[in-house]
């Protein structure tokens, strides 16, 4: 198991009603997290790993397990690529 952790040190965050806020530290560049990637992103917390934010997925909104999947996967690419997450 490989915990996905955020890079604290990279970013600052805010909530604001629904949606959350990120404002990489290095270029300034802001970044608006609503919906499943906001969901997504709360459930990543340096103890779960892929399996483990799929599963609390599924059973938050009795999804599709495969369709859940390849959303985590995709938007976990995105926050490495920004370099938001560890990459592990």
């Amino acid at each position: 198991m490989i915990a996905i952790a955020k890079r604290t040190e990279a970013y600052t965050e805010t909530e604001i009603d629904d949606e959350v806020v990120l404002m990489k530290l290095d270029s300034g560049e802001f970044f608006s997290i609503t919906g499943s990637g906001r969901a997504i992103w709360a459930l990543i917390d340096g103890q779960r790993d892929r399996a483990a934010l799929i599963a609390a997925l599924v059973a938050e909104f009795d999804g599709d397990a495969a369709e859940i999947a390849a959303d985590v996967d995709d938007f976990l690419a995105q926050l490495v690529d920004e370099g938001l997450l560890a990459a592990g």
